[in-house]
């Protein structure tokens, strides 16, 4: 997870991943912000993560994020 949250807070500075746990529904973050972390997670955990994964439940929190970057590299 403290990569998982050094990346995020990489590209977003100004946002309290540990604090936030709604990340998506209170509009922290936006479609263009998810796709840039998907980059950034891809790239960074060689992992692939398809459409099917960016639905909201996975990027809501610093824990659901890092939670599916688990499951993608069980894959």
């Amino acid at each position: 997870m403290e990569e998982v949250r050094t990346i995020l807070e990489g590209l977003f500075p100004d946002v309290d991943f540990e604090k936030e746990t709604h990340l998506g529904e209170d509009r922290i973050l936006r479609s263009f912000d998810v796709i840039a972390i998907t980059r950034e997670l891809c790239e960074h955990f060689d992992i692939e993560i398809e459409a099917v994964d960016l639905v909201p439940e996975n990027f809501n929190s610093l824990a659901a994020i890092s939670a599916m970057v688990e499951r993608k590299e069980d894959e």
